[in-house]
């Protein structure tokens, strides 16, 4: 089986991401209301991408995003600095009281029958002010980037973000550059802008200039407005749903070569039935599906999502890609944080049927 992905064989850049990157303040397995102490995780759904492409699996890596000059804008910076990903950042001032600020996303980690908790203080987020023109996307992608990524997150700013990734998608297109998009609709985030009815107008537009496409049922039918079966109802692991939903979305955007999710079945917080499927033009591909015993969820699906294309850029089949994708996106909960502690070697063993066992 082949992906149908005319992935360019050289660049400068091996992956691009566009979005906003954030700093997540989780205290762990104490809910957050009681909290005396909190761990900083530099985060961001389309950040989380380039980050785990570049510490993990070795790919040249850039996000293009806003940056803010203040201390917690130093923060993220030296974070991305970190996990090796180049930036390309719109720069903003910092008025010394208000902002514009750098995002903060609150969390705590949850525990057994307690679910965790995320909340948001996304007010005068830098980000939410980029629009079309920030970037000069024909010298970027003139560089040569093999692949470029954005996200539902991002979409959900502003009016004018959606718009920033329609440019960038379209530039990536003229580029001969692969675009993928992950819908990862957020309700809370939405609710700002007008809720379903907004968020839709926007994913269609931006669907129409896409790739690969992640996004489980209930991303496709709320971002996409694709009928379906009810959303959260049925089995969990159910692949059929899944695949009559993904019917439905490539017979109105026939340009989309990839379709891929992760699925979930949470029996508690910390235990989860963990698999992952895609559609590679009309071809199903499965992942085996294991038990998982989870430290912290956030971040898993950026894990999978990373796996993927990094299996898609280096050649492997679909097959193995949506193994290395599942392989990492289940590693990425047993570590602390939203981007990766794995090593390739270690995506590769359990893609292969790796145990727990200890490493001597």
């Amino acid at each position: 089986m082949s992906s149908n992905l005319n992935v360019p064989a050289q660049g400068e850049l091996d992956l691009l991401s566009l979005g906003a990157i954030i700093h997540r303040l989780d205290s762990g397995r104490v809910p957050f209301r009681k909290a005396h102490s909190l761990d900083v995780h530099v985060s961001g759904g389309e950040f989380n991408v380039a980050a785990n492409l570049s510490d993990c699996f070795g790919l040249r890596t850039g996000i293009a995003s806003a940056m803010v000059k203040y201390p917690v804008g130093d923060l993220i910076a030296e974070r991305v600095r970190a996990m090796g990903v180049r930036p390309f950042y719109k720069t903003f001032e910092h008025d010394g009281a208000r902002g514009p600020n750098m995002a903060t996303v609150y969390s705590d980690q949850g525990m057994g029958i307690r679910p965790p908790v995320v909340f948001y203080n996304r007010a005068n987020e830098a980000a939410a002010l980029l629009k079309p023109g920030d970037f000069d996307w024909d010298a970027i992608f003139g560089i040569g980037v093999r692949w470029f990524h954005s996200g539902g997150l991002f979409a959900s700013l502003s009016e004018t973000t959606a718009e920033v990734i329609i440019e960038a998608m379209k530039a990536a297109r003229k580029a001969g550059t692969i675009t993928s998009f992950d819908l990862n609709y957020r309700e809370k985030l939405w609710k700002a802008q007008g809720a379903l009815d907004k968020a839709q107008s926007i994913f269609k537009r931006i669907v129409e200039n896409v790739d690969v496409l992640v996004g489980n049922e209930e991303d496709l039918q709320k971002a996409l407005g694709v009928a379906g079966p009810e959303a959260g109802k049925g089995a969990a692991l159910d692949t059929s749903a899944f695949f009559d939903t993904i019917t439905r979305v490539v017979q109105q955007y026939p340009d989309i070569k990839v379709v891929a999710t992760t699925l979930r079945e949470v029996h508690s917080t910390n235990r989860h039935t963990w698999s992952a499927v895609a559609w590679f033009n009309g071809e199903q591909v499965v992942a085996p599906t294991t038990q998982l015993d989870v430290l912290d969820r956030v971040g898993g699906g950026d894990g999978f999502a990373s796996g993927l294309i990094y299996g898609l850029l280096t050649g492997e089949s679909p097959e193995q890609s949506v193994r290395l994708g599942w392989a990492h996106g289940a590693l990425i909960t047993t570590f602390p944080g939203d981007t990766t502690m794995a090593t390739v070697d270690d995506v590769k063993a359990f893609a292969k049927g790796g145990s727990a066992r200890i490493q001597r």
